[in-house]
C-alpha cells in the first residue's frame, strides 16, 4: 500500500478532509493543521506551488495505523513486536513511481517545504525518512528534521550516538543518504522503531505490508519505490545553525551546530504529495511514542503478566506511560515499574493498573490512582536517573547525558485486601428504543 492508496481508503470512509482553498505553506498550512489536529487533511492547492498537494494528519490516530496494518488498535503492540522479531526481505523493482520525475538541477525552493511557526529557523522537512548504510551494521532508516538553508542544502538535527550519527562519523568524505517523503503509515511506523543494531527497519516495514524498494539514481542506496519525493545526496562534515524549532514537548528547541545535507538529485512522482507533520501534534506524538510500547511490553512481560502498554499524549508521548498488568503476586506492580524504565529509558513517570482499567482513557487511569493508590505505600521514586533531553525540567548540560528523577505509581488493587471494595458498581444499560 502506498500513500495514495491509503488516502483513498480514508476518503472512501469519509475520514479525509479536502482543503480546496489555496493555502500558503509558509505558516498558513500549519495553522490549519493545528486547528484540525487529529483529522486527515489533503491540501489540494498550495500557493506558489502549482501541481503539488500536501497531506497531513493521516497517522494522527492509532486507528489509522490499525487500518494500514489490518488489525485492531488493541493488537498494534503485538504487531509491532512480531514485525521487529521477524523482519522480511523487501522486493526490488525497476522504474519505480518515485522516479517518474528526475531533477538533477536541484532547487529545494520548488518543493512546498512548510514553515510551521514564526520563530522557526526556516522551512522544515518534518517527515523525511532518512536511509543510510553503516559499514558495520548495514542499512538504517530513521527520522531527522531538516531545515532548508539554501537551494540545495538542508541542515539536519542528527541526534548524537544514534544510527545516522555513528555511520556519519565513520565517513570522513561524507555519508551518502536519501530522504524519502510521502510514505504510507506502515513505513513511517517501521522508521520510528528502534530495533537492535543490525536489524533492518525496511525489513520490519515489509513484515507489516509489502514495501517495494528501488535503486537510487545517484547514491549507493535503496529507496522506497512508492515514495512521493526522494532527496538524494551527502551528509557532509560542514556545519550550520539548526533551529530554533518546536519540540515534541510543545516547547521551543534551541539552536545547534549540525551537519549539512547537500542534495544532489531530487526525484518525485507526477502530481506529488508532500507530507507535513505538525511539531508536537498528534502525528508527531504517535510516531514518537507508539514504537516504544513493544519494548516496554517485552520488559514488563519478563516480570509480570502484562496486558497492555500506552505511552500517553499528556506525557508528550515520550515521558509518561500507563501499563496494565494482571498481578499474580504482591510485588508484580513494583517489578513492572522497574521493568518499564528499562524498556524505555526516557520514561519519567509510569502508572501500573489492573486489567479492568482502560489505559486509553486518562480519566479511568486517574480513577485508579484515586481509589487504589496510597503514596506512603505505593509510590516509587528514583533519583538522579538517565532522562530525556525533551524534558525541560530535567538537569541538562551540553555534551552530557540528561538526568532526572523518576516516579512509579502502583495503582493496582492492594494484594492482601478484598477486591470487592475496589471494583466499580455495574449498571445494566436500558435500551429505550426496544421498549
Amino acid at each position: 500500500m502506498d500513500l495514495r492508496t491509503f488516502l483513498a481508503e480514508l476518503d472512501a470512509a469519509g475520514e479525509l478532509q479536502h482543503i480546496h482553498t489555496p493555502i500558503s505553506p509558509q505558516l498558513d498550512v500549519a495553522r490549519v493543521m493545528a486547528g484540525r489536529d487529529g483529522t486527515p487533511l489533503l491540501f489540494e492547492s498550495l500557493t506558489g506551488y502549482p501541481g503539488w498537494r500536501l497531506a497531513a494528519g493521516y497517522v494522527a490516530q492509532r486507528a489509522h495505523f490499525a487500518r494500514a496494518l489490518g488489525c485492531t488498535v488493541a493488537e498494534l503492540v503485538q504487531r509491532m513486536a512480531k514485525a521487529m522479531a521477524h523482519p522480511e526481505p523487501p522486493t526490488t523493482v525497476e522504474n519505480p513511481p518515485c522516479q517518474e520525475v528526475v531533477l538533477s538541477n536541484v532547487d529545494l525552493e520548488r518543493i512546498p517545504i512548510p514553515r510551521y511557526h514564526p520563530l522557526d529557523g526556516g522551512p522544515y522537512v518534518t517527515t523525511g525518512v532518512t536511509i543510510i548504510v553503516d559499514p558495520d551494521y548495514g542499512r538504517n532508516i530513521s527520522f531527522h528534521r531538516l531545515m532548508r538553508i539554501g537551494s540545495n542544502r538542508l541542515v539536519g538535527r542528527i541526534v548524537e550516538q544514534r544510527g545516522t550519527d555513528t555511520a556519519w562519523r565513520k565517513a570522513p568524505e561524507g555519508l551518502p543518504i536519501a530522504v524519502c517523503i510521502g510514505l504510507p503509515p506502515h513505513v513511517l511506523l517501521a522508521a520510528a522503531m528502534s530495533p537492535p543494531k543490525g536489524i533492518d527497519e525496511v525489513g520490519i516495514a515489509q513484515a507489516f505490508a509489502p514495501t517495494p524498494i528501488a535503486k537510487a539514481r545517484t547514491v549507493p542506496l535503496d529507496v522506497f519505490a512508492d515514495a512521493e519525493v526522494v532527496l538524494e545526496g551527502v551528509l557532509t562534515h560542514e556545519f550550520a545553525d539548526e533551529g530554533p524549532f518546536p519540540d515534541l514537548s510543545g516547547t521551543m528547541d534551541g539552536i545547534r551546530q549540525q551537519p549539512v545535507f547537500r542534495v544532489t538529485t531530487i526525484t518525485h512522482r507526477k502530481d506529488p504529495i508532500f507530507h507535513a507533520l505538525l511539531p508536537a501534534g498528534l502525528e508527531h506524538k504517535n510516531l514518537m511514542g507508539m514504537p516504544r510500547e513493544p519494548t516496554i511490553f517485552a520488559e514488563v512481560s519478563k516480570v509480570s503478566t502484562c496486558t497492555g502498554v500506552r505511552i500517553t499524549p499528556g506525557g508528550c508521548s515520550w515521558l509518561h506511560a500507563a501499563i496494565q498488568i494482571a498481578p499474580q503476586g504482591p510485588d508484580d506492580a513494583r517489578h513492572a515499574i522497574e521493568a518499564a524504565f528499562r524498556g524505555h529509558t526516557s520514561l519519567k513517570h509510569v502508572v501500573i493498573v489492573d486489567p479492568d482499567v482502560d489505559i486509553d482513557n486518562p480519566a479511568d487511569v486517574e480513577w485508579a490512582i484515586a481509589t487504589r493508590f496510597q503514596a506512603d505505600r505505593d509510590l516509587i521514586v528514583l533519583t538522579d536517573q538517565p532522562g530525556s533531553s525533551l524534558d525541560p525540567s530535567a538537569q541538562q548540560s551540553p555534551g552530557q547525558k540528561t538526568h532526572t528523577a523518576k516516579m512509579g505509581l502502583d495503582a493496582t488493587i492492594p494484594w492482601n485486601e478484598p477486591r470487592d471494595g475496589y471494583l466499580r458498581v455495574p449498571y445494566e444499560p436500558l435500551d429505550l428504543e426496544s421498549q
